[in-house]
């Protein structure tokens, strides 16, 4: 497309962009020669940083949020660690906050921008990392404030709970829709965060599971039920993708260096599971006994309504053992890729996926140690959970010095950390770029 005063909207999505953006503006300004000597304005510096602010910015507050669910279930407390789950809470809340009016100002000032996101072939599977942090959000509203609140939060969850699960739904279905309808993706880029959109279904789960405790008792069934199907949903879709990324690995190469810590992604599902089964069958000991289901099969099988909840509480044990061992499995294979790959590696976005798909395996360890009574699991889910803290230090201090080195535009390479690769994308850019113009046009 010819340079033009509408081209000069066009969304920028690649950090080699900004250079022909900074030209555009240019082009707007009455004293062209000029424009490089103006010292720059806080509204300027605002748009542009703003302008490189896209849905893979989301998983660094998956990242603070997941850690601060996963300090909220300690088994070993002590008063100082309800202090740091709270700032690692209101840490991520003013994030999500901040990068949410960020990307409101992208879309505002680049028309067709919103649009473009959600066929791109890498950022558009991103957008379920805003929903996965909505998710989380939640639970770190039902494990810091609803204890220290009245009956009107117990309410106010069981309502933003179902609103939830039908926006997650409504956008998941969307997403993939676009996405096969718009993009033609190669398997040889199969990577674990095509299945991020349906990732806020593998979180809803474990929420249910927190907030079913503080529910009457009607409510909490119905969330019961809920988290456990829609888990379901999130867990089938997860296994599809699974044998997509596991045909790449077999049939191809592994990610090039700097993508590898994405591979980390592909623990999550597994393991966000394995904590809502295990979640969701300690709930059901209280829950089930005195519902219409436990009497309807205790007539049936002749069994008290108690034994019917005890079974499917062993159950949902079971269930969560089995499906930890997959996490654990791709929680191996990523960190052994990472190793060998550990110095060709320089930070990307895809860096925040050392914490949040690991802290669901974490969450999901203590889970089945609670339930097993296993003070050993106990202290290997506190050790891990030390490290992961750690570790989001690590990564946020490197965070902070890619920016600052990125100079006043604030870039970040996350294009080429996405998925680390350039090959084989051809036909899905071209047909991202080809929908830009529609858009823009």
């Amino acid at each position: 497309m010819s340079p033009s005063p509408s081209s000069s909207r066009t969304e920028t999505i690649h950090d080699s962009n900004s250079s022909s953006s900074t030209n555009n503006r240019t082009s707007n300004s009455p004293n062209d020669g000029q424009h490089e000597n103006r010292p720059s304005t806080p509204k300027s510096l605002l748009l542009t940083h703003a302008s490189h602010i896209t849905w893979n910015y989301f998983p660094l507050t998956m990242s603070t949020l997941s850690l601060s669910v996963l300090l909220s279930n300690q088994p070993f407390t002590f008063p100082s660690l309800l202090t740091l789950g709270t700032i690692l809470f209101v840490t991520g809340l003013v994030l999500f906050v901040l990068l949410t009016f960020a990307i409101l100002i992208r879309f505002y000032t680049h028309p067709g921008a919103f649009a473009n996101s959600l066929h791109h072939p890498t950022e558009s599977f991103f957008v379920g990392s805003w929903w996965v942090s909505v998710a989380l959000l939640l639970n770190c509203i039902q494990s810091y404030g609803v204890p220290s609140s009245g009956p009107w939060l117990v309410t106010a969850m069981e309502v933003l709970f179902w609103v939830f699960i039908g926006a997650a739904i409504l956008v998941a279905v969307f997403q993939y829709h676009v996405i096969y309808e718009r993009e033609s993706l190669s398997i040889q880029d199969a990577l674990p965060a095509w299945i991020l959109p349906a990732y806020p279904f593998l979180v809803t789960g474990n929420l249910a599971g927190a907030i079913v405790a503080s529910q009457a008792q009607e409510a909490g069934l119905r969330i019961w039920i809920a988290g456990l199907t829609v888990q379901g949903l999130g867990w089938m879709l997860a296994i599809w993708m699974y044998s997509v990324y596991l045909a790449r690995l077999i049939s191809g190469t592994l990610p090039e260096e700097g993508g590898r810590p994405g591979m980390y992604v592909a623990v999550g599902p597994a393991a966000y599971t394995s904590a809502a089964l295990a979640s969701l069958g300690s709930t059901s000991k209280n829950l089930l006994p005195n519902s219409h289901f436990a009497q309807s099969l205790s007539s049936t099988l002749a069994l008290p309504p108690t034994t019917i909840a005890a079974i499917t509480a062993t159950l949902g044990l079971l269930a969560a053992i089995f499906t930890f061992l997959i996490a654990f499995f791709f929680f191996l294979l990523s960190t052994l890729s990472i190793l060998r790959g550990v110095r060709k590696m320089s930070f990307t976005l895809n860096w925040w996926a050392f914490i949040f798909p690991n802290a669901g395996m974490t969450i999901a360890l203590l889970a089945i140690a609670e339930q097993l009574g296993s003070k050993g699991m106990q202290g290997v889910g506190a050790g891990a959970t030390v490290v992961l803290v750690g570790m989001w230090f690590f990564v946020a201090g490197s965070h902070i010095l890619a920016v600052v080195r990125g100079g006043t535009a604030g870039l970040v390479p996350w294009v080429g950390g996405v998925n680390g690769e350039g090959r084989g994308r051809g036909k899905a850019r071209k047909r991202g770029r080809r929908g830009e113009r529609e858009v823009d046009d």
